[in-house]
């Protein structure tokens, strides 16, 4: 017999008010196109769950051509999709907005090898040369200086090309942990050794949905509610029926076909990209001052970010009061 988790009986009772009265428009924007790591989000929108919730939600594809913190800013967007990054930038801009649950609890992010090169570990890396990309070596990269000890003489340009990788054996690329076994794959003779960053320390939190300061101000319910449906659709992905996301997923995004849809659940569901970390004592979607602060305290160290930020204002904890997760039977 499965135990109800808290937090839904929590959204219960936090979305009642809502769903008495007509439905609270959000436009959410997605941080990339449609894809299988949005799955809760879509799955919340089709089983209604948004509905149920008293939201009348949209979701708003992503790509390489939109700029969701102006959006957010312009208020063409109510909710966002990004990462620990995002609001830390946003507030060293000086605009006022910040991240409300976090529901990839580790980053997808790889760096990529050839099989039978030498490469298990990420110290293996060290010292080879890798294909970064520009703004990624703002990122992660400096993860990647700052505690495992890369130098930027390893530095090669990346241009989101498979290209150059499949025809050097020896060459090694940023990745995704969801893709890198399914593209990259299927035009090699073995599996490519991908090294998740995030089993390393890479402690930023993914998948994150982030508002306006003043919108999460103004409407506290809707932004609760959408984080609590949101946090059950996740759940029914990861251990449910997910048919309807991803034919909602595969409608918005053609090209997404469902055998990749499948294979990079199942990387979601055995990597615990959802549910481990924090959520594993505070539910799908939590994030912690603790993390936070260890996120923040690297980057800043190495440079990224100026020490004196108030890395605090770039997120709230006031949707996700701690709640421990029941124990499983």
């Amino acid at each position: 017999m499965v135990r109800p988790r808290p937090y839904l009986l929590a959204a219960a009772i936090a979305l009642g008010s809502l769903s008495a009265h007509a439905a609270e428009k959000v436009r959410f924007g997605l941080s990339w196109l449609a894809e299988a790591e949005h799955c809760g989000f879509f799955q919340a929108k089709a089983t209604g769950l948004y509905e149920k919730a008293g939201l009348d939600v949209e979701i708003v594809n992503g790509g390489p051509d939109r700029n969701l913190p102006l959006q957010i800013a312009a208020g063409d967007l109510q909710l966002a999709m990004g990462s620990s990054f995002t609001t830390l930038h946003m507030l060293q801009q000086g605009i006022a907005a910040q991240t409300v649950a976090a529901f990839f609890q580790k980053d997808p992010q790889t760096l990529v090898a050839h099989a039978d090169q030498g490469v298990k570990t990420l110290a293996d890396l060290k010292g080879r040369p890798i294909m970064v990309a520009k703004f990624s070596q703002q990122e992660f990269w400096q993860f990647l200086k700052r505690r495992h000890g890369f130098t930027d003489d390893q530095l090669r340009p990346y241009t989101y090309s498979a290209a150059p990788f499949l025809a050097d054996p020896k060459a090694v690329q940023q990745g995704y942990i969801t893709e890198d076994a399914a593209l990259l794959g299927k035009a090699l003779p073995k599996p490519p050794v991908s090294i998740l960053l995030a089993d390393d320390g890479y402690s930023n939190y993914a998948t994150t949905v982030f508002g306006a300061r003043s919108y999460l101000e103004a409407k506290p319910q809707v932004v609760q509610a959408f984080i609590e449906a949101s946090r059950a659709g996740w759940q029914q992905c990861l251990s449910g029926d997910y048919t309807p996301a991803m034919k909602a997923v595969i409608a918005m995004d053609p090209p997404h076909t469902e055998e990749l849809f499948h294979f990079k659940m199942k990387q979601i569901r055995e990597r615990g990209l959802v549910d481990s970390g924090d959520a594993k004592v505070y539910g799908i979607g939590a994030m912690t001052d603790a993390r936070w602060k260890e996120f923040f305290d690297v980057m800043a160290g190495a440079g990224v970010f100026p020490p004196t930020l108030d890395y605090r204002a770039a997120y709230t904890l006031r949707f996700l009061t701690p709640r421990p997760v029941a124990a499983r039977p």
